[in-house]
């Protein structure tokens, strides 16, 4: 005697049947063998100890549509820069894959604040980036004033260049966003 299981609107599934089904309800991510952004997520907030958007934490969610194939053995997740500036989380299952997470920087902790207050210095030689939507352009320069990560300074690309605005990223490095 075969067992059948109801299901509204009239449709019978038989016993059968169901270790074929059963596959196929998994979540998304992980039915197609992909590793599910939000365990990202889940790992990075676990080593950072913040959540995401808070100070410490990742910037962002990682995005969803990122495909990176299935991990069988524990994220590894560590410090990508001496800065503390980013997470790098990465996989050495079968199909290894290693990706990046930008942190929201934390002032104020292990003297880091001292370190934030001087980023620049006027006349430090900088990095000069133009950073635009899917291009970047970069050039050597100098700051014409001090300031902290995040202050938006005054920079030039040449002795008689003409001033331009950027914000410092980083000691070294200064962006100048294109709209």
């Amino acid at each position: 005697m075969e067992k059948t299981i109801s299901r509204p609107r009239g449709w019978r599934l038989t016993a059968l049947a169901l270790p074929f089904v059963l596959p196929l309800s998994v979540a998304p991510a992980q039915a197609g063998g992909l590793t599910d952004p939000g365990m990202i997520d889940q790992a990075v907030a676990a080593f950072t100890g913040a959540a995401i958007g808070q100070p410490g934490g990742a910037r962002m969610a990682t995005d969803q549509r990122l495909q990176l194939s299935a991990c069988t053995a524990p994220l590894a997740v560590g410090w990508h820069t001496p800065a503390r500036t980013a997470v790098r989380v990465e996989c050495a299952g079968p199909q290894s894959w290693r990706i990046f997470v930008a942190v929201n920087t934390v002032v104020g902790a292990s003297g880091a604040q001292s370190a934030a207050a001087s980023a620049v210095k006027r006349g430090d030689a900088l990095t000069i980036m133009v950073r635009g939507r899917g291009f970047s352009v970069q050039q050597q320069g100098e700051a014409m004033e001090g300031g902290a990560v995040g202050d938006w300074i005054f920079v030039r690309t040449a002795r008689k260049a003409e001033p331009l605005r950027a914000r410092i990223e980083r000691p070294g490095l200064a962006i100048i966003p294109a709209s």
